[in-house]
């Protein structure tokens, strides 16, 4: 069984607690969520391009 990452945040987002998740989603794991919230941490970092004048 699988659970996209964009599921679980979704459900974060939306105010589910991480343990009514696990409740119904029982093959998740406490990590699982942690690295959920890892990969989007990471994927929203990036680097900020700033024009310098000439």
């Amino acid at each position: 069984m699988r659970i996209r990452v964009k599921d679980v945040l979704d459900l974060l987002a939306a105010g589910v607690s991480e343990a009514e998740i696990l409740a119904d989603f029982p093959y998740l794991e406490v990590d699982d969520i942690r690295a959920c919230l890892k990969h989007a941490a990471q994927e929203s970092d990036h680097a900020i391009l700033v024009a310098v004048g000439k």
